[in-house]
């Protein structure tokens, strides 16, 4: 962009073509320009956002990953560095405004250069990253070098010692990385431990009085008075010398145009509160118990001759939300775990949001189309599991906008952590980033440490030597510290599903759960497992179910979509096995994925068809009539004493063979059908 195509509080997109070099990393990392110069680097063009395996594919040096096992051909492209480059021009500023480069995802060790001045660096993929740049630029209009240079996670992950080893999907490497779990492979992603600026990245000017932070926030309501107390948090970059009342602050709530409260101040503090009473109010609801009302929200900065300095423009939906929940549930001894909206018991079902695409660059092309199947399914609750990336604003405006309640997990899953400081701090960093990003929406309904830590330790180890989970430092100090300052108006779940002390005190039995995870044998859908379990709330439940042919010809090479190697026996070739998800090759023949199907269809039908269109209908019949059943227990059993179901899953994030219900090319399985007919309103 041009110098003088920005002006304070406005951001400029560095985003599109951009210089990618690449080495395979020695035993000492390339971190700075004075080093590169040593290197011998190959160059391609690079596309920002991106992932570098799509700047690869574009330029011919690796075969479509998506088909068939080409993405075990990725595996030594994790040992390589990367240097992203471009130039820009100096914008024009004042003197006293600060210009700030942002980039909004770096995955995910990094080094950020301007001018062959070292600006900052990063270390987590999950969070934005802010850096001034102000004295490292040259003069308005003249043109400055970036470079970033990323170094391999998984030689980075390898330098730590683990902590003790636990059963988990995730590799050990992954442990201290601060990146979706899943790009290290699970069960339904594929190892994919990508590099780049997955994200936007801008060049900010910020003048020196200026918004750093808003929140507004519902402490009380009285619905049927249409009353409630809502509180406006602000924290402004202010100098010293302009503590004097030079500058007002304003702010308003407007519904449909029409302005229902404004208050105007004088500035004295770097940071204030504000405590609105409210009348006539329209709430924020779930889908299926009233409109999910939003009013528009400003804060303005301005100065003696009424100028503005800078502008905070949001929707906020004015609710409370809280989580009833005890930490066991018995015949003998009920408990429980039901989500309070607007002082009325709210029965959730929803599904689990899961990666968009291994390459999350792409996420943003996917999400309206997306989400449009949250809405067509009648979803008023999604759960953000633990082991993706957490998604941008975009979703959670969605969310907001169609009433759609957000359990969110932080980023970690199936893992046993590191207790000591320096992890406790990086993870102290992200969740005060994240939390201060998203606490305004009003979708945001909890606050999960993480997804099956807890199951994890406890399932994972044997007694006497069974782990505590309560015994960790992250989700049981780190996290709720944070959130106890940032974000006390909501509701936290150490785990999901939650291990409380009185359940390990008690036995380390699932029959003590008040919320669980119904996976188990993956035997006949009506089976004791699934009709006999004790939990009121089940977060995660699912049945595998074939794609549809046309998606099948799309992830396969032609040769291996059919027959099998055998088709008496079912013995899958390689590709299949690929899909199952196999997470490395090196793992030989493991049809345990693929075989749920078969065993599944076995007991609906006493058969398995060896023909592929009528296997497709058979599995697929089988997954539809069990997620089908599967919210009839739960939703027919409303609040007596059954009160939510999030169902596995929505989306396949690759092409894969899974329990999803819509596949990677957005064609639905029958259980698509199934449960947007079952979802309905009643």
């Amino acid at each position: 962009f041009a110098a003088g195509s920005l002006t304070a509080g406005e951001k400029s997109s560095l985003d599109g073509k951009w210089r990618l070099d690449y080495w395979p990393q020695g035993d000492t990392p390339i971190v700075s320009p004075a080093d590169a110069r040593q290197v011998e680097m190959k160059t391609i063009d690079a596309t920002v956002p991106g992932n570098v395996e799509l700047d690869l594919l574009a330029a011919g040096l690796i075969e479509q990953p998506e088909i068939g096992s080409n993405v075990y051909d990725l595996r030594p492209w994790e040992g390589y560095q990367w240097r992203y480059s471009r130039t820009f021009a100096t914008p024009e500023h004042a003197d006293g405004d600060r210009i700030r480069l942002n980039f909004n995802g770096i995955d995910c060790y990094a080094d950020i250069w301007v001018n062959g001045r070292q600006v900052g660096s990063a270390d987590n993929m999950l969070i934005e990253h802010r850096f001034d740049v102000t004295e490292a630029l040259k003069p308005t209009g003249e043109e400055n070098t970036l470079e970033v240079y990323i170094r391999s996670s998984v030689i980075e992950g390898r330098q730590y010692i683990p902590p003790t080893i636990s059963i988990n999907f995730a590799q050990v490497e992954s442990v201290y990385a601060r990146r979706a779990p899943h790009t290290y492979g699970w069960d339904i992603m594929p190892r994919l431990v990508s590099a780049g600026l997955w994200r936007s990245v801008e060049l900010e000017v910020l003048k020196p009085v200026h918004l750093r932070d808003v929140h507004w926030f519902t402490t009380s309501v009285d619905v049927p008075n249409k009353q409630a107390t809502v509180f406006l948090d602000y924290t402004i970059s202010l100098p010293t010398s302009m503590q004097d009342g030079r500058i007002t602050t304003e702010f308003s709530l407007s519904r449909n145009g029409k302005q229902v409260a404004m208050y105007r101040a004088k500035v004295t503090s770097h940071a204030a509160r504000h405590i609105l009473g409210l009348g006539d109010v329209e709430f924020w609801w779930p889908r299926g118990y009233g409109e999910p009302a939003l009013y528009d929200a400003e804060v303005k900065l301005m100065d003696e001759a009424g100028n503005t300095l800078d502008i905070d423009r949001r929707r906020i939906g004015i609710r409370t939300v809280r989580l009833d929940f005890t930490p066991t549930h018995t015949p003998e001894h009920p408990g429980r775990f039901c989500f309070i909206v607007n002082n009325e018991k709210v029965f959730a079902r929803g599904s689990n949001w899961t990666p968009m695409d291994a390459l999350h660059s792409r996420d943003t092309q996917w999400l309206d189309r997306t989400f449009s199947l949250v809405t067509d399914l009648n979803c008023n609750m999604i759960r953000c599991w633990g082991g993706n990336v957490y998604e941008d604003t975009r979703f959670y405006e969605l969310c907001d906008e169609n009433g759609v309640m957000v359990w969110q997990d932080f980023g970690m899953g199936c893992t046993f952590y590191s207790q000591r400081y320096e992890f406790a701090r990086a993870i102290e960093r992200e969740v005060t980033s994240v939390v201060m990003k998203l606490r305004s929406h009003p979708s945001i309904a909890l606050w999960s440490g993480n997804n099956e830590n807890d199951q994890t330790l406890t399932i994972g180890t044997l007694a006497p030597f069974r782990i505590d989970p309560n015994r960790d430092v992250v989700s049981r100090q780190v996290i709720p510290m944070v959130l106890y300052e940032l974000d006390p108006s909501r509701s936290y779940l150490p785990s999901s599903p939650y291990w409380s002390e009185e359940v390990c005190q008690q036995g380390y039995s699932t029959a003590l759960l008040p919320e669980d995870h119904l996976w188990g044998p993956r035997g006949y859908y009506k089976d004791p497992f699934y009709t006999n379990a004790n939990c009121l709330f089940v977060s995660e439940i699912g049945y595998h179910g074939m794609p549809n042919r046309p998606s099948l010809e799309k992830m396969f090479p032609a040769e291996t979509v059919y027959p099998w190697t055998d088709k008496k026996e079912f013995r899958w070739n390689e590709d299949w096995l690929t899909k199952a998800v196999r997470i490395f090759k090196e793992w030989g023949y493991t049809p345990e994925r693929n075989n749920l199907m078969i065993n599944q269809v076995r007991l609906l039908f006493g058969e398995v068809p060896t023909e592929l269109d009528d296997f497709i209908f058979a599995s697929q019949s089988v997954q539809a009539e069990a997620m089908k059943f599967f919210v009839e227990i739960y939703r027919g059993n409303k609040f007596a004493p059954k009160t939510g179901i999030l169902w596995w899953n929505i989306r396949d994030g690759w092409p894969v063979i899974s329990d999803a219900v819509v596949d990677y090319y957005f064609s639905p399985k029958m259980a698509y059908h199934f449960l947007r007919n079952v979802q309905r309103n009643v």
